[in-house]
Protein backbone atom coordinates (compact mmCIF):
# COMPACT_ATOMS: atom_id res chain seq x y z
CA UNK A 1 0.00 0.00 0.00
CA UNK A 2 2.73 2.73 1.01
CA UNK A 3 4.46 1.59 -2.25
CA UNK A 4 1.53 2.23 -4.37
CA UNK A 5 1.26 5.43 -3.03
CA UNK A 6 4.68 6.58 -2.96
CA UNK A 7 4.61 6.10 -6.28
CA UNK A 8 1.84 8.07 -7.30
CA UNK A 9 3.72 10.92 -9.62
CA UNK A 10 0.77 13.76 -9.05
CA UNK A 11 -0.01 12.91 -5.21
CA UNK A 12 -1.18 16.19 -3.68
CA UNK A 13 -1.02 18.24 -6.44
CA UNK A 14 -3.78 20.39 -6.86
CA UNK A 15 -5.23 19.73 -11.11
CA UNK A 16 -7.60 21.81 -13.09
CA UNK A 17 -9.09 19.90 -16.75
CA UNK A 18 -11.15 22.35 -18.74
CA UNK A 19 -12.75 19.91 -20.57
CA UNK A 20 -13.05 17.24 -18.14
CA UNK A 21 -16.42 15.93 -18.65
CA UNK A 22 -15.76 13.78 -21.91
CA UNK A 23 -13.04 12.92 -24.60
CA UNK A 24 -9.90 12.52 -23.88
CA UNK A 25 -10.66 15.23 -20.94
CA UNK A 26 -12.79 12.34 -19.06
CA UNK A 27 -9.03 9.75 -19.39
CA UNK A 28 -7.32 12.95 -18.45
CA UNK A 29 -9.26 13.17 -15.29
CA UNK A 30 -9.18 9.44 -14.57
CA UNK A 31 -5.53 9.16 -14.67
CA UNK A 32 -4.78 12.57 -12.65
CA UNK A 33 -6.93 11.07 -9.55
CA UNK A 34 -5.34 7.67 -9.79
CA UNK A 35 -2.22 9.26 -9.72
CA UNK A 36 -2.99 10.92 -6.04
CA UNK A 37 -3.78 14.05 -7.39
CA UNK A 38 -6.76 16.93 -6.02
CA UNK A 39 -8.87 17.19 -9.63
CA UNK A 40 -11.12 19.72 -10.95
CA UNK A 41 -13.26 19.37 -13.83
CA UNK A 42 -14.70 22.25 -16.02
CA UNK A 43 -17.06 21.77 -18.80
CA UNK A 44 -19.99 23.76 -20.14
CA UNK A 45 -22.61 21.34 -19.77
CA UNK A 46 -23.71 20.49 -16.16
CA UNK A 47 -25.20 16.83 -16.88
CA UNK A 48 -22.11 14.93 -18.23
CA UNK A 49 -20.18 17.00 -15.17
CA UNK A 50 -22.64 15.29 -12.63
CA UNK A 51 -22.18 12.07 -14.69
CA UNK A 52 -18.58 12.50 -13.83
CA UNK A 53 -18.66 12.94 -10.64
CA UNK A 54 -20.80 10.27 -9.93
CA UNK A 55 -18.24 7.71 -11.55
CA UNK A 56 -15.11 9.72 -10.42
CA UNK A 57 -16.48 10.59 -5.81
CA UNK A 58 -13.73 13.39 -4.98
CA UNK A 59 -13.34 14.67 -8.39
CA UNK A 60 -14.68 18.42 -8.12
CA UNK A 61 -16.73 19.68 -11.04
CA UNK A 62 -17.91 23.50 -11.96
CA UNK A 63 -19.86 24.18 -14.66
CA UNK A 64 -18.41 27.13 -16.83
CA UNK A 65 -18.06 27.95 -19.95
CA UNK A 66 -14.31 27.99 -20.20
CA UNK A 67 -13.92 30.72 -23.15
CA UNK A 68 -15.68 33.52 -21.48
CA UNK A 69 -14.15 36.49 -20.13
CA UNK A 70 -13.86 36.21 -16.69
CA UNK A 71 -13.54 32.55 -16.67
CA UNK A 72 -9.71 31.96 -15.33
CA UNK A 73 -10.70 33.86 -12.03
CA UNK A 74 -13.53 31.40 -11.37
CA UNK A 75 -11.74 28.83 -11.86
CA UNK A 76 -8.42 29.49 -9.86
CA UNK A 77 -11.00 30.68 -6.70
CA UNK A 78 -12.38 26.97 -6.81
CA UNK A 79 -9.25 25.56 -7.00
CA UNK A 80 -5.57 27.24 -7.64
CA UNK A 81 -3.91 24.65 -9.90
CA UNK A 82 -0.32 23.58 -9.38
CA UNK A 83 -1.02 21.76 -13.31
CA UNK A 84 -3.82 23.29 -15.35
CA UNK A 85 -4.46 21.06 -18.47
CA UNK A 86 -6.49 23.12 -21.14
CA UNK A 87 -7.97 20.16 -23.74
CA UNK A 88 -11.72 21.87 -24.15
CA UNK A 89 -12.77 22.56 -27.57
CA UNK A 90 -15.51 22.76 -30.15
CA UNK A 91 -16.25 20.35 -32.67
CA UNK A 92 -15.42 21.71 -35.86
CA UNK A 93 -17.92 22.50 -38.98
CA UNK A 94 -16.67 19.71 -41.47
CA UNK A 95 -16.90 21.35 -44.96
CA UNK A 96 -15.34 21.96 -48.20
CA UNK A 97 -13.66 25.30 -47.82
CA UNK A 98 -16.17 26.80 -50.56
CA UNK A 99 -19.35 25.75 -48.10
CA UNK A 100 -18.03 27.02 -45.26
CA UNK A 101 -19.02 30.52 -43.78
CA UNK A 102 -16.85 32.81 -41.35
CA UNK A 103 -18.84 32.14 -38.60
CA UNK A 104 -18.42 28.66 -39.29
CA UNK A 105 -14.57 28.19 -40.09
CA UNK A 106 -13.59 30.31 -36.68
CA UNK A 107 -15.15 28.19 -34.70
CA UNK A 108 -12.57 26.97 -32.93
CA UNK A 109 -10.15 30.23 -32.75
CA UNK A 110 -13.60 31.57 -30.75
CA UNK A 111 -13.31 28.35 -28.36
CA UNK A 112 -9.79 26.71 -28.55
CA UNK A 113 -7.85 29.39 -29.13
CA UNK A 114 -9.26 31.93 -26.87
CA UNK A 115 -10.17 29.60 -23.61
CA UNK A 116 -5.90 29.00 -23.85
CA UNK A 117 -5.02 32.88 -24.45
CA UNK A 118 -7.36 33.91 -21.49
CA UNK A 119 -5.91 30.75 -19.22
CA UNK A 120 -2.36 31.60 -20.07
CA UNK A 121 -2.80 35.41 -19.50
CA UNK A 122 -4.43 34.70 -16.16
CA UNK A 123 -1.73 32.48 -15.30
CA UNK A 124 0.66 34.76 -15.86
CA UNK A 125 -0.72 37.70 -14.50
CA UNK A 126 -2.86 36.52 -11.68
CA UNK A 127 -0.42 34.77 -11.22
CA UNK A 128 -0.05 30.73 -11.06
CA UNK A 129 2.15 29.93 -8.33
CA UNK A 130 6.53 29.74 -8.80
CA UNK A 131 6.85 25.51 -10.64
CA UNK A 132 2.69 25.59 -11.85
CA UNK A 133 2.54 23.58 -15.47
CA UNK A 134 0.04 25.03 -17.93
CA UNK A 135 -0.64 22.36 -20.66
CA UNK A 136 -1.80 23.30 -23.60
CA UNK A 137 -3.97 19.99 -26.24
CA UNK A 138 -3.37 20.81 -29.64
CA UNK A 139 -3.74 18.47 -32.36
CA UNK A 140 -2.41 16.32 -35.23
CA UNK A 141 -4.22 18.74 -37.38
CA UNK A 142 -1.83 21.19 -36.42
CA UNK A 143 0.88 19.87 -38.21
CA UNK A 144 -0.50 18.05 -41.35
CA UNK A 145 -3.53 20.28 -42.02
CA UNK A 146 -7.40 19.23 -42.04
CA UNK A 147 -8.85 20.63 -45.39
CA UNK A 148 -12.66 19.82 -44.18
CA UNK A 149 -12.52 21.35 -41.32
CA UNK A 150 -11.99 25.61 -41.56
CA UNK A 151 -10.28 27.24 -39.07
CA UNK A 152 -9.33 23.99 -37.11
CA UNK A 153 -5.69 23.09 -38.13
CA UNK A 154 -4.99 26.89 -37.71
CA UNK A 155 -6.16 27.03 -34.45
CA UNK A 156 -4.75 24.13 -33.53
CA UNK A 157 -1.51 25.79 -34.65
CA UNK A 158 -1.96 28.53 -32.64
CA UNK A 159 -2.05 26.62 -29.31
CA UNK A 160 1.49 25.35 -30.26
CA UNK A 161 2.38 29.17 -30.19
CA UNK A 162 0.79 30.34 -27.52
CA UNK A 163 2.57 27.48 -25.25
CA UNK A 164 6.02 29.35 -26.78
CA UNK A 165 4.95 32.59 -25.92
CA UNK A 166 3.97 32.20 -23.22
CA UNK A 167 7.11 30.48 -21.94
CA UNK A 168 8.75 33.22 -23.20
CA UNK A 169 6.52 35.59 -20.82
CA UNK A 170 7.14 33.56 -18.06
CA UNK A 171 10.56 34.13 -18.41
CA UNK A 172 10.63 38.04 -19.14
CA UNK A 173 8.48 38.41 -16.08
CA UNK A 174 10.26 35.95 -13.79
CA UNK A 175 7.16 33.60 -12.88
CA UNK A 176 8.71 30.43 -12.85
CA UNK A 177 5.52 29.06 -14.80
CA UNK A 178 6.44 26.10 -17.47
CA UNK A 179 3.89 25.90 -20.19
CA UNK A 180 4.27 23.21 -23.28
CA UNK A 181 1.87 22.01 -25.69
CA UNK A 182 0.89 18.04 -26.62
CA UNK A 183 -0.43 17.06 -30.34
CA UNK A 184 -1.57 13.89 -30.11
CA UNK A 185 -1.03 12.60 -33.88
CA UNK A 186 -4.00 11.27 -36.08
CA UNK A 187 -7.60 10.72 -35.96
CA UNK A 188 -8.78 9.40 -32.34
CA UNK A 189 -11.68 7.79 -33.17
CA UNK A 190 -12.97 7.06 -29.57
CA UNK A 191 -13.50 10.55 -28.96
CA UNK A 192 -17.13 12.85 -30.73
CA UNK A 193 -14.38 14.79 -32.47
CA UNK A 194 -12.73 12.01 -34.40
CA UNK A 195 -16.11 10.40 -34.98
CA UNK A 196 -17.18 13.99 -36.62
CA UNK A 197 -14.04 13.70 -38.68
CA UNK A 198 -14.00 10.33 -39.19
CA UNK A 199 -17.57 10.60 -40.73
CA UNK A 200 -16.40 13.59 -42.85
CA UNK A 201 -13.63 12.15 -44.32
CA UNK A 202 -14.84 8.99 -44.95
CA UNK A 203 -17.71 10.36 -46.84
CA UNK A 204 -14.97 12.29 -48.93
CA UNK A 205 -14.00 8.94 -50.18
CA UNK A 206 -16.55 6.79 -50.47
CA UNK A 207 -16.02 4.84 -47.28
CA UNK A 208 -17.58 3.97 -44.33
CA UNK A 209 -16.35 5.12 -41.05
CA UNK A 210 -15.18 1.91 -40.20
CA UNK A 211 -13.11 1.15 -43.69
CA UNK A 212 -11.86 5.17 -43.27
CA UNK A 213 -10.17 3.90 -39.75
CA UNK A 214 -8.72 0.73 -40.91
CA UNK A 215 -6.62 2.70 -43.40
CA UNK A 216 -5.19 5.19 -40.83
CA UNK A 217 -1.75 4.50 -39.58
CA UNK A 218 -1.38 3.54 -35.76
CA UNK A 219 -3.15 6.35 -33.75
CA UNK A 220 -2.56 6.82 -29.88
CA UNK A 221 -5.74 5.62 -27.73
CA UNK A 222 -7.48 8.03 -25.60
CA UNK A 223 -5.32 6.51 -22.60
CA UNK A 224 -2.32 7.03 -24.02
CA UNK A 225 -2.94 10.78 -23.97
CA UNK A 226 -4.11 10.50 -20.62
CA UNK A 227 -0.89 8.85 -19.76
CA UNK A 228 1.14 11.04 -21.63
CA UNK A 229 0.30 14.11 -20.37
CA UNK A 230 0.46 12.41 -16.82
CA UNK A 231 4.16 11.52 -18.00
CA UNK A 232 4.79 14.97 -19.55
CA UNK A 233 3.24 16.98 -15.84
CA UNK A 234 5.17 15.10 -13.99
CA UNK A 235 8.51 16.16 -14.35
CA UNK A 236 8.12 19.19 -16.59
CA UNK A 237 11.50 20.71 -15.79
CA UNK A 238 12.93 20.64 -18.70
CA UNK A 239 9.96 20.68 -20.88
CA UNK A 240 8.61 24.04 -20.44
CA UNK A 241 7.87 26.24 -23.54
CA UNK A 242 8.25 22.64 -25.70
CA UNK A 243 5.67 21.05 -27.99
CA UNK A 244 5.31 17.25 -27.77
CA UNK A 245 3.96 14.57 -30.22
CA UNK A 246 2.19 11.83 -29.34
CA UNK A 247 1.69 8.82 -31.81
CA UNK A 248 0.80 5.54 -31.08
CA UNK A 249 4.72 4.41 -30.63
CA UNK A 250 5.25 7.04 -28.26
CA UNK A 251 6.08 10.80 -26.86
CA UNK A 252 8.76 12.87 -29.36
CA UNK A 253 9.41 16.23 -28.97
CA UNK A 254 8.45 18.36 -31.66
CA UNK A 255 11.23 19.86 -33.88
Amino acid sequence: MNESITAQRLRGKNVVIIGGSRGLGRDIVAAAQAEGARVLAIARQEQPLRQLAAAFPGVRVLTLDAASEGAPAKVFEALLPDILIVCAGAIPHMAPLVEQSWEQFSTNWNSDVKMSLLFSQAALTAPLPVGATILLMSSGAALGGSPLSGGYAGAKRTQIFLADYAQKESARLQRGLRFLALVPGRIISETELGKVAARAYASSLGLSPADFIETRPARPTPEDVANAVVALVSDPSERAGKTFVLSASGIELLP
